[in-house]
């Protein structure tokens, strides 16, 4: 009998805060998301990640599925990932090294 490999799953909830005039542009540029920053994401990991956007308040919830979180985090250190951060840091709320101001959230619900 065949046993499945069991693969652990990291569900990350993340609030972000786009500035209330970039809704339109924001979505411009994830629609044309750089293929070596999609390459990147994947290499560390991501899988299943979406982002919503809050029209009322602008605040955008990003959700993503990881193996590994601390693999997932080093793609800060990328060259594409730090781009990326520089190319959005005009639409949102970013710290001082242009990545996106976040609020992880704590997961209190899961249906299985």
């Amino acid at each position: 009998m065949k046993t499945k490999e069991m693969i652990l799953v990291v569900r990350i909830g993340q609030v972000m805060y786009l500035h209330p005039d970039a809704y339109f542009e924001y979505q411009k540029r994830h629609a044309k998301l750089w293929p070596e920053m999609k390459e990147e994401l994947k290499a560390h990991g991501a899988a299943n990640y979406s982002i919503f956007l809050n029209e009322a308040n602008g605040q955008l919830f990003a959700y993503l599925e990881v193996p590994n979180v601390t693999k997932y985090n080093e793609i800060a250190n990328t060259d594409v990932c730090q781009r990326w951060w520089k190319y959005m840091a005009p639409l949102m709320d970013t710290n001082v090294d242009n990545s996106p101001v976040t609020t992880d959230l704590k997961e209190v619900f899961h249906l299985k």
